[in-house]
Protein backbone atom coordinates (compact mmCIF):
# COMPACT_ATOMS: atom_id res chain seq x y z
CA UNK A 1 0.00 0.00 0.00
CA UNK A 2 1.73 3.25 -1.07
CA UNK A 3 1.72 6.00 1.05
CA UNK A 4 -1.24 8.58 1.16
CA UNK A 5 -0.48 12.16 -0.26
CA UNK A 6 -3.55 14.93 0.27
CA UNK A 7 -4.24 16.68 -2.52
CA UNK A 8 -6.41 20.04 -1.28
CA UNK A 9 -7.95 20.42 -4.81
CA UNK A 10 -9.70 17.12 -5.37
CA UNK A 11 -10.33 16.80 -1.69
CA UNK A 12 -11.96 20.56 -1.87
CA UNK A 13 -14.46 18.93 -5.58
CA UNK A 14 -15.29 15.48 -3.49
CA UNK A 15 -16.39 17.82 -0.24
CA UNK A 16 -18.51 20.31 -3.16
CA UNK A 17 -19.28 17.28 -5.13
CA UNK A 18 -21.12 15.77 -1.68
CA UNK A 19 -22.92 18.82 -0.92
CA UNK A 20 -24.54 18.52 -4.31
CA UNK A 21 -25.54 15.01 -4.54
CA UNK A 22 -26.99 15.30 -0.40
CA UNK A 23 -28.88 18.74 -1.95
CA UNK A 24 -30.70 16.33 -4.52
CA UNK A 25 -32.48 14.49 -1.64
CA UNK A 26 -34.51 17.70 -0.37
CA UNK A 27 -34.79 18.78 -4.54
CA UNK A 28 -36.28 15.41 -4.65
CA UNK A 29 -38.67 16.27 -2.29
CA UNK A 30 -40.46 18.79 -3.78
CA UNK A 31 -40.36 17.61 -7.08
CA UNK A 32 -41.86 14.22 -5.54
CA UNK A 33 -44.27 16.59 -2.97
CA UNK A 34 -45.55 18.97 -6.03
CA UNK A 35 -46.60 15.81 -7.77
CA UNK A 36 -48.68 14.32 -5.72
CA UNK A 37 -52.27 15.45 -4.12
CA UNK A 38 -52.27 18.65 -1.67
CA UNK A 39 -53.57 16.57 1.12
CA UNK A 40 -50.23 13.98 1.20
CA UNK A 41 -47.54 16.73 0.22
CA UNK A 42 -45.85 16.55 3.78
CA UNK A 43 -46.05 13.07 4.28
CA UNK A 44 -43.96 12.32 0.30
CA UNK A 45 -41.36 14.89 1.70
CA UNK A 46 -40.69 12.99 4.79
CA UNK A 47 -40.31 9.74 2.68
CA UNK A 48 -37.23 11.77 0.90
CA UNK A 49 -36.15 13.27 4.51
CA UNK A 50 -36.52 10.10 6.54
CA UNK A 51 -34.24 8.06 3.88
CA UNK A 52 -31.65 11.09 4.52
CA UNK A 53 -31.69 10.36 8.48
CA UNK A 54 -31.54 6.20 8.07
CA UNK A 55 -29.43 5.59 5.43
CA UNK A 56 -26.95 8.27 6.79
CA UNK A 57 -26.59 5.99 9.63
CA UNK A 58 -27.25 2.23 7.98
CA UNK A 59 -23.95 3.27 5.45
CA UNK A 60 -21.80 4.56 8.33
CA UNK A 61 -22.61 1.56 10.44
CA UNK A 62 -22.06 -1.84 8.02
CA UNK A 63 -23.14 0.01 4.41
CA UNK A 64 -19.89 1.18 3.75
CA UNK A 65 -17.92 -2.02 4.34
CA UNK A 66 -20.33 -4.41 2.28
CA UNK A 67 -20.09 -1.66 -0.24
CA UNK A 68 -16.42 -0.87 -0.62
CA UNK A 69 -14.61 -3.39 2.04
CA UNK A 70 -12.05 -6.45 1.17
CA UNK A 71 -14.35 -8.26 -1.36
CA UNK A 72 -15.86 -11.29 -0.33
CA UNK A 73 -16.98 -14.08 -3.21
CA UNK A 74 -17.35 -11.16 -5.72
CA UNK A 75 -20.41 -10.85 -3.64
CA UNK A 76 -20.01 -7.98 -0.70
CA UNK A 77 -17.50 -6.43 0.83
CA UNK A 78 -16.29 -7.60 4.67
CA UNK A 79 -19.10 -6.47 6.81
CA UNK A 80 -16.95 -6.00 9.83
CA UNK A 81 -14.12 -4.37 8.31
CA UNK A 82 -14.76 -0.41 8.31
CA UNK A 83 -18.00 -0.37 10.69
CA UNK A 84 -17.94 3.02 12.16
CA UNK A 85 -16.68 4.41 8.51
CA UNK A 86 -13.32 3.28 10.50
CA UNK A 87 -10.08 3.46 8.19
CA UNK A 88 -7.07 4.85 7.26
CA UNK A 89 -6.59 7.22 4.23
CA UNK A 90 -4.36 4.82 2.52
CA UNK A 91 -7.79 2.74 2.42
CA UNK A 92 -9.86 5.23 0.32
CA UNK A 93 -11.40 4.56 -2.53
CA UNK A 94 -10.24 7.34 -4.25
CA UNK A 95 -6.65 7.67 -2.42
CA UNK A 96 -4.95 7.73 -6.10
CA UNK A 97 -6.60 11.42 -6.38
CA UNK A 98 -5.27 12.20 -2.99
CA UNK A 99 -9.09 12.35 -1.01
CA UNK A 100 -9.06 11.42 2.29
CA UNK A 101 -10.61 7.63 3.49
CA UNK A 102 -13.91 10.01 5.24
CA UNK A 103 -14.40 12.64 2.20
CA UNK A 104 -14.47 9.44 -0.02
CA UNK A 105 -17.04 7.61 2.23
CA UNK A 106 -19.11 10.29 2.85
CA UNK A 107 -19.29 10.90 -1.03
CA UNK A 108 -20.62 7.74 -1.65
CA UNK A 109 -23.15 8.04 1.73
CA UNK A 110 -24.90 10.71 -0.70
CA UNK A 111 -25.64 7.97 -3.48
CA UNK A 112 -27.08 5.59 -1.22
CA UNK A 113 -29.57 7.88 0.08
CA UNK A 114 -30.77 9.95 -3.00
CA UNK A 115 -31.10 6.36 -4.60
CA UNK A 116 -32.99 4.82 -1.50
CA UNK A 117 -35.20 7.99 -1.23
CA UNK A 118 -36.15 7.63 -5.48
CA UNK A 119 -37.99 4.15 -4.39
CA UNK A 120 -40.45 6.29 -2.44
CA UNK A 121 -42.18 8.05 -5.16
CA UNK A 122 -43.33 4.28 -6.28
CA UNK A 123 -46.51 3.77 -3.06
CA UNK A 124 -46.52 7.88 -2.87
CA UNK A 125 -49.79 8.63 -0.39
CA UNK A 126 -50.45 5.00 0.99
CA UNK A 127 -47.84 3.34 3.36
CA UNK A 128 -46.66 3.95 7.19
CA UNK A 129 -44.06 5.79 7.58
CA UNK A 130 -42.48 4.14 9.93
CA UNK A 131 -42.69 0.61 7.73
CA UNK A 132 -40.40 2.68 4.78
CA UNK A 133 -38.26 3.70 7.22
CA UNK A 134 -37.27 0.19 7.80
CA UNK A 135 -37.22 -0.49 4.50
CA UNK A 136 -34.90 1.72 3.74
CA UNK A 137 -32.55 1.11 6.65
CA UNK A 138 -32.86 -2.99 5.22
CA UNK A 139 -32.89 -2.01 1.71
CA UNK A 140 -29.85 -0.08 1.48
CA UNK A 141 -27.81 -2.73 3.41
CA UNK A 142 -29.22 -5.54 1.67
CA UNK A 143 -29.47 -4.62 -1.54
CA UNK A 144 -28.18 -1.16 -2.38
CA UNK A 145 -24.08 -1.94 -0.59
CA UNK A 146 -23.76 -5.34 -2.31
CA UNK A 147 -24.68 -4.15 -5.64
CA UNK A 148 -22.61 -0.76 -5.41
CA UNK A 149 -19.62 -4.06 -4.27
CA UNK A 150 -20.31 -6.13 -7.46
CA UNK A 151 -20.28 -2.96 -9.67
CA UNK A 152 -17.82 -0.50 -7.83
CA UNK A 153 -16.10 -2.30 -5.11
CA UNK A 154 -14.22 -5.24 -7.15
CA UNK A 155 -17.10 -7.47 -7.19
CA UNK A 156 -18.75 -9.74 -10.15
CA UNK A 157 -19.92 -7.20 -12.26
CA UNK A 158 -17.04 -4.90 -12.15
CA UNK A 159 -14.03 -4.26 -14.49
CA UNK A 160 -12.65 -7.73 -13.06
CA UNK A 161 -15.71 -9.53 -12.80
CA UNK A 162 -17.04 -12.54 -14.34
CA UNK A 163 -18.07 -10.29 -17.87
CA UNK A 164 -14.37 -8.34 -18.14
CA UNK A 165 -13.23 -11.23 -20.33
CA UNK A 166 -16.15 -9.99 -22.84
CA UNK A 167 -15.69 -5.98 -22.46
CA UNK A 168 -15.00 -4.00 -19.45
CA UNK A 169 -18.67 -3.32 -18.29
CA UNK A 170 -18.91 0.51 -18.12
CA UNK A 171 -20.98 2.27 -14.60
CA UNK A 172 -19.67 5.77 -14.49
CA UNK A 173 -22.12 7.16 -11.76
CA UNK A 174 -24.91 4.52 -11.04
CA UNK A 175 -26.90 3.59 -13.83
CA UNK A 176 -27.33 0.22 -12.39
CA UNK A 177 -26.48 0.46 -8.97
CA UNK A 178 -29.05 3.83 -8.34
CA UNK A 179 -31.21 4.22 -11.32
CA UNK A 180 -32.12 0.58 -12.26
CA UNK A 181 -32.02 -0.86 -8.99
CA UNK A 182 -34.44 2.31 -7.83
CA UNK A 183 -36.73 1.45 -10.94
CA UNK A 184 -36.73 -2.17 -10.49
CA UNK A 185 -37.56 -1.69 -6.24
CA UNK A 186 -39.66 0.77 -6.91
CA UNK A 187 -41.58 -1.90 -9.56
CA UNK A 188 -41.72 -4.44 -6.75
CA UNK A 189 -43.17 -2.38 -4.50
CA UNK A 190 -45.68 -0.74 -6.55
CA UNK A 191 -46.89 -4.36 -7.19
CA UNK A 192 -47.05 -5.69 -3.03
CA UNK A 193 -48.19 -2.97 -1.81
CA UNK A 194 -51.30 -2.25 -4.12
CA UNK A 195 -52.96 0.40 -5.83
CA UNK A 196 -54.08 4.04 -4.14
CA UNK A 197 -57.45 4.02 -3.93
CA UNK A 198 -59.39 5.30 -6.68
CA UNK A 199 -56.27 4.57 -8.90
CA UNK A 200 -57.48 4.42 -12.33
CA UNK A 201 -61.14 6.35 -11.59
CA UNK A 202 -60.50 9.24 -9.45
CA UNK A 203 -58.16 12.42 -10.42
CA UNK A 204 -54.59 12.23 -9.12
CA UNK A 205 -53.24 15.28 -10.69
CA UNK A 206 -50.26 16.82 -9.42
CA UNK A 207 -51.29 19.54 -6.98
CA UNK A 208 -48.11 22.11 -7.21
CA UNK A 209 -46.35 22.41 -10.64
CA UNK A 210 -44.01 25.10 -9.14
CA UNK A 211 -43.09 22.95 -6.98
CA UNK A 212 -42.25 20.13 -9.20
CA UNK A 213 -40.28 22.54 -11.11
CA UNK A 214 -38.24 24.27 -8.52
CA UNK A 215 -37.84 20.14 -7.62
CA UNK A 216 -35.96 18.89 -11.02
CA UNK A 217 -33.75 22.34 -11.21
CA UNK A 218 -32.53 21.43 -7.95
CA UNK A 219 -31.61 17.74 -9.12
CA UNK A 220 -30.34 18.99 -11.82
CA UNK A 221 -28.16 21.62 -10.36
CA UNK A 222 -26.92 18.65 -7.69
CA UNK A 223 -26.52 15.93 -10.54
CA UNK A 224 -23.50 17.91 -11.63
CA UNK A 225 -22.10 16.72 -8.24
CA UNK A 226 -22.90 13.47 -8.95
CA UNK A 227 -21.69 12.99 -12.46
CA UNK A 228 -18.80 15.34 -12.68
CA UNK A 229 -17.51 14.78 -9.03
CA UNK A 230 -17.80 10.74 -9.85
CA UNK A 231 -14.28 11.48 -11.68
CA UNK A 232 -12.85 11.61 -8.38
CA UNK A 233 -10.97 14.95 -9.02
CA UNK A 234 -11.37 18.08 -10.72
CA UNK A 235 -10.07 16.88 -14.31
CA UNK A 236 -11.27 16.97 -17.96
CA UNK A 237 -13.13 14.11 -16.78
CA UNK A 238 -14.81 15.88 -14.82
CA UNK A 239 -15.33 18.88 -17.49
CA UNK A 240 -16.39 15.82 -20.08
CA UNK A 241 -18.95 14.92 -17.58
CA UNK A 242 -20.42 18.17 -16.84
CA UNK A 243 -21.23 19.53 -20.06
CA UNK A 244 -22.08 15.68 -21.35
CA UNK A 245 -24.97 15.82 -17.86
CA UNK A 246 -26.10 19.36 -19.80
CA UNK A 247 -26.70 17.98 -23.40
CA UNK A 248 -27.63 14.96 -22.35
CA UNK A 249 -30.36 16.53 -20.07
CA UNK A 250 -31.61 19.28 -22.65
CA UNK A 251 -31.76 16.58 -25.54
CA UNK A 252 -34.30 14.65 -23.28
CA UNK A 253 -35.90 17.29 -22.07
CA UNK A 254 -37.05 18.40 -26.26
CA UNK A 255 -37.64 14.26 -26.72
CA UNK A 256 -40.26 14.56 -23.52
CA UNK A 257 -41.60 17.94 -25.36
CA UNK A 258 -41.81 15.68 -28.56
CA UNK A 259 -44.19 13.50 -27.80
CA UNK A 260 -46.37 14.97 -25.76
CA UNK A 261 -46.67 17.96 -29.25
CA UNK A 262 -47.23 15.08 -31.32
CA UNK A 263 -49.45 12.64 -29.22
CA UNK A 264 -51.42 15.47 -26.94
CA UNK A 265 -51.39 18.31 -28.61
CA UNK A 266 -49.11 20.69 -25.87
CA UNK A 267 -46.20 20.59 -24.13
CA UNK A 268 -46.64 21.10 -20.48
CA UNK A 269 -44.33 22.02 -17.51
CA UNK A 270 -45.03 18.57 -15.08
CA UNK A 271 -43.30 16.93 -19.00
CA UNK A 272 -40.20 19.49 -18.99
CA UNK A 273 -39.97 18.48 -15.82
CA UNK A 274 -40.15 14.47 -16.09
CA UNK A 275 -37.43 15.16 -18.98
CA UNK A 276 -35.00 16.67 -17.17
CA UNK A 277 -34.97 13.97 -14.98
CA UNK A 278 -34.80 10.79 -17.76
CA UNK A 279 -32.01 12.85 -19.27
CA UNK A 280 -29.99 13.18 -16.04
CA UNK A 281 -30.88 9.14 -15.35
CA UNK A 282 -29.90 7.89 -18.63
CA UNK A 283 -26.36 10.16 -18.94
CA UNK A 284 -25.46 9.09 -15.16
CA UNK A 285 -23.47 5.85 -16.63
CA UNK A 286 -22.39 7.17 -19.52
CA UNK A 287 -21.02 10.33 -18.45
CA UNK A 288 -17.71 9.81 -19.55
CA UNK A 289 -18.22 7.51 -21.72
CA UNK A 290 -19.35 9.61 -24.63
CA UNK A 291 -19.10 12.75 -26.65
CA UNK A 292 -21.12 15.52 -25.98
CA UNK A 293 -22.75 15.39 -29.56
CA UNK A 294 -23.89 11.28 -29.01
CA UNK A 295 -25.04 12.72 -25.33
CA UNK A 296 -27.27 14.59 -27.06
CA UNK A 297 -28.80 11.82 -28.88
CA UNK A 298 -28.85 9.62 -25.60
CA UNK A 299 -30.66 12.13 -23.99
CA UNK A 300 -33.06 12.37 -27.08
CA UNK A 301 -33.55 8.85 -26.50
CA UNK A 302 -34.60 8.81 -23.04
CA UNK A 303 -36.72 11.87 -23.39
CA UNK A 304 -38.55 9.58 -26.37
CA UNK A 305 -38.71 6.20 -23.96
CA UNK A 306 -39.44 7.58 -20.84
CA UNK A 307 -42.34 9.92 -22.34
CA UNK A 308 -43.56 6.66 -23.41
CA UNK A 309 -42.83 4.49 -21.30
CA UNK A 310 -44.79 5.96 -17.99
CA UNK A 311 -48.77 5.07 -19.32
CA UNK A 312 -47.90 1.62 -19.55
CA UNK A 313 -48.33 1.16 -15.96
CA UNK A 314 -52.29 2.38 -16.76
CA UNK A 315 -52.17 -0.35 -19.26
CA UNK A 316 -51.18 -2.73 -16.81
CA UNK A 317 -52.53 -1.86 -13.96
CA UNK A 318 -49.85 -1.11 -11.68
CA UNK A 319 -49.98 2.05 -9.63
CA UNK A 320 -46.34 3.18 -9.75
CA UNK A 321 -47.52 6.73 -8.33
CA UNK A 322 -44.88 9.00 -9.64
CA UNK A 323 -43.07 7.14 -12.69
CA UNK A 324 -39.78 5.53 -11.02
CA UNK A 325 -40.58 2.56 -13.13
CA UNK A 326 -41.08 4.56 -16.42
CA UNK A 327 -37.95 6.90 -15.98
CA UNK A 328 -34.92 5.44 -13.46
CA UNK A 329 -35.73 1.97 -14.69
CA UNK A 330 -36.15 3.10 -18.40
CA UNK A 331 -34.08 5.65 -18.08
CA UNK A 332 -31.49 3.40 -16.32
CA UNK A 333 -31.56 1.11 -19.13
CA UNK A 334 -31.75 3.52 -22.27
CA UNK A 335 -28.40 5.17 -20.81
CA UNK A 336 -26.74 1.25 -19.27
CA UNK A 337 -27.51 -0.73 -22.83
CA UNK A 338 -27.02 2.97 -24.64
CA UNK A 339 -23.26 2.72 -23.79
CA UNK A 340 -22.61 -0.18 -25.89
CA UNK A 341 -23.96 1.67 -28.65
CA UNK A 342 -22.75 5.15 -28.45
CA UNK A 343 -19.31 4.83 -26.30
CA UNK A 344 -16.69 6.32 -28.45
CA UNK A 345 -14.54 4.03 -27.38
CA UNK A 346 -15.70 0.26 -27.86
CA UNK A 347 -19.41 1.14 -29.25
CA UNK A 348 -21.16 -0.67 -31.98
CA UNK A 349 -21.83 2.53 -34.00
CA UNK A 350 -18.71 3.74 -33.37
CA UNK A 351 -17.22 0.84 -35.17
CA UNK A 352 -15.90 -0.63 -31.91
CA UNK A 353 -17.89 -4.02 -32.31
CA UNK A 354 -20.91 -5.95 -30.86
CA UNK A 355 -18.76 -6.81 -27.11
CA UNK A 356 -19.58 -3.91 -24.84
CA UNK A 357 -23.04 -3.92 -25.86
CA UNK A 358 -23.47 -7.66 -25.27
CA UNK A 359 -21.87 -6.52 -21.39
CA UNK A 360 -23.51 -3.93 -20.93
CA UNK A 361 -27.21 -6.27 -21.35
CA UNK A 362 -25.95 -8.68 -19.04
CA UNK A 363 -24.59 -6.35 -16.67
CA UNK A 364 -28.29 -5.11 -16.83
CA UNK A 365 -30.26 -7.93 -16.70
CA UNK A 366 -28.01 -9.40 -14.04
CA UNK A 367 -28.75 -6.28 -11.35
CA UNK A 368 -32.75 -6.28 -12.04
CA UNK A 369 -32.55 -9.47 -11.08
CA UNK A 370 -30.61 -9.10 -8.07
CA UNK A 371 -32.32 -5.86 -7.13
CA UNK A 372 -36.11 -7.23 -8.07
CA UNK A 373 -35.10 -10.89 -5.68
CA UNK A 374 -34.08 -9.49 -2.85
CA UNK A 375 -36.59 -6.31 -2.96
CA UNK A 376 -38.96 -8.90 -3.05
CA UNK A 377 -38.08 -10.75 -0.25
CA UNK A 378 -37.84 -7.79 2.19
CA UNK A 379 -41.32 -6.20 0.89
CA UNK A 380 -43.26 -9.40 1.46
CA UNK A 381 -41.62 -10.10 4.98
CA UNK A 382 -42.32 -6.64 5.63
CA UNK A 383 -45.84 -6.80 4.91
CA UNK A 384 -46.61 -9.67 6.85
CA UNK A 385 -45.24 -8.01 10.14
CA UNK A 386 -44.93 -4.74 10.23
CA UNK A 387 -47.76 -4.05 7.23
CA UNK A 388 -47.36 -1.52 4.34
CA UNK A 389 -50.87 0.15 4.20
CA UNK A 390 -52.36 2.52 6.10
CA UNK A 391 -56.44 2.44 6.73
CA UNK A 392 -58.49 3.31 3.54
CA UNK A 393 -60.36 5.69 5.34
CA UNK A 394 -57.26 7.45 6.13
CA UNK A 395 -55.53 6.86 2.74
CA UNK A 396 -59.17 8.59 1.61
CA UNK A 397 -58.49 11.42 4.09
CA UNK A 398 -55.34 12.31 3.14
CA UNK A 399 -52.14 11.02 4.92
CA UNK A 400 -50.81 14.23 6.60
CA UNK A 401 -54.03 15.11 8.44
CA UNK A 402 -54.62 11.33 9.62
CA UNK A 403 -50.95 10.08 10.35
CA UNK A 404 -48.90 13.53 10.56
CA UNK A 405 -51.51 15.38 12.26
CA UNK A 406 -50.73 18.67 9.95
CA UNK A 407 -51.52 20.11 6.52
CA UNK A 408 -49.57 20.94 4.04
CA UNK A 409 -51.59 24.22 3.26
CA UNK A 410 -53.40 25.93 6.13
CA UNK A 411 -55.41 28.02 4.28
CA UNK A 412 -58.36 30.43 5.86
CA UNK A 413 -60.22 29.53 2.08
CA UNK A 414 -61.21 26.02 0.47
CA UNK A 415 -58.28 23.60 2.06
CA UNK A 416 -58.89 25.18 5.28
CA UNK A 417 -62.83 25.08 4.94
CA UNK A 418 -62.84 21.20 4.18
CA UNK A 419 -60.15 20.56 6.89
CA UNK A 420 -62.74 22.06 9.71
CA UNK A 421 -65.77 19.90 7.91
CA UNK A 422 -63.45 17.01 8.26
CA UNK A 423 -62.62 17.31 11.95
CA UNK A 424 -64.66 16.53 15.10
CA UNK A 425 -63.89 17.83 18.20
CA UNK A 426 -61.23 16.28 20.38
CA UNK A 427 -61.74 14.72 24.12
CA UNK A 428 -60.17 16.80 26.11
CA UNK A 429 -58.00 15.27 29.24
CA UNK A 430 -56.79 16.56 32.01
CA UNK A 431 -53.08 18.01 31.18
CA UNK A 432 -53.85 18.00 27.21
CA UNK A 433 -53.29 21.16 25.30
CA UNK A 434 -56.12 22.98 24.22
CA UNK A 435 -54.85 22.52 20.76
CA UNK A 436 -54.16 18.48 20.40
CA UNK A 437 -55.71 16.25 18.43
CA UNK A 438 -56.47 12.51 18.32
CA UNK A 439 -55.81 11.91 14.61
CA UNK A 440 -57.02 8.71 14.88
CA UNK A 441 -60.66 10.06 15.87
CA UNK A 442 -60.37 13.46 14.76
CA UNK A 443 -60.10 13.20 10.70
CA UNK A 444 -63.30 11.80 8.93
CA UNK A 445 -63.15 10.56 5.37
CA UNK A 446 -62.93 13.00 3.28
CA UNK A 447 -62.95 13.33 -0.95
CA UNK A 448 -59.55 15.29 -2.09
CA UNK A 449 -60.34 14.42 -5.66
CA UNK A 450 -63.43 17.35 -5.72
CA UNK A 451 -62.81 20.95 -6.37
CA UNK A 452 -63.87 23.35 -3.39
CA UNK A 453 -64.92 25.58 -5.83
CA UNK A 454 -64.38 29.31 -5.75
CA UNK A 455 -64.37 31.29 -2.46
CA UNK A 456 -66.19 34.22 -3.20
CA UNK A 457 -68.25 33.21 -6.25
CA UNK A 458 -70.23 35.72 -7.76
CA UNK A 459 -73.76 36.61 -7.09
CA UNK A 460 -76.30 35.34 -9.38
CA UNK A 461 -78.22 38.31 -11.39
CA UNK A 462 -81.73 38.71 -10.25
CA UNK A 463 -84.18 36.21 -11.43
CA UNK A 464 -81.43 34.23 -12.48
CA UNK A 465 -81.74 29.97 -11.22
CA UNK A 466 -78.83 28.07 -9.68
CA UNK A 467 -76.93 26.99 -12.25
CA UNK A 468 -76.15 22.96 -12.41
CA UNK A 469 -72.90 21.54 -10.50
CA UNK A 470 -70.10 21.65 -13.11
CA UNK A 471 -69.19 18.44 -15.09
CA UNK A 472 -65.70 17.18 -13.50
CA UNK A 473 -63.71 15.65 -16.25
CA UNK A 474 -61.67 12.49 -14.22
CA UNK A 475 -58.42 10.85 -15.29
CA UNK A 476 -57.24 7.84 -14.95
CA UNK A 477 -53.84 9.56 -13.30
CA UNK A 478 -51.65 12.01 -13.26
CA UNK A 479 -51.24 13.87 -17.06
CA UNK A 480 -48.05 13.31 -19.07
Amino acid sequence: MEPFTLDTGATAWILVSAALVLLMTPGLSLFYGGMVRARTVLNMMLMSFSAMAVVAIAWTLIGYSLAFGTDVGGLFGAPLEHVGLSGTDEQSILAGSGVPFLVAAGFQMTFAIISTALISGAIADRVKLGTWMVFAAIWVVIVYAPLAHMVWGGGLLGADGIFASIAEPVDFAGGTVVHINAGVAGLVLAIIVGARKGFGTESMKPHNLPLVMLGAALLWFGWFGFNAGSAGTADATAGLAWVNTTVATAGAMLGWALVERIRDQHVTSLGAASGVVAGLVAITPAAAALTPLTSIVLGLLAGLACALAVGLKHRFGIDDSLDVVGVHLVGGLVGTVGIGFLAADGGLLLGGGVSLLIVQVLVAVAAMIFSGVLTTVIALALKHTMGWRIPEADERAGIDLTHHAEAGYDLAGALGARRERSIVPARHTPGASTGSIDPAEAVAPMDDASDPGPRNPAPLAEGAAPAAATARTVTTGEPR
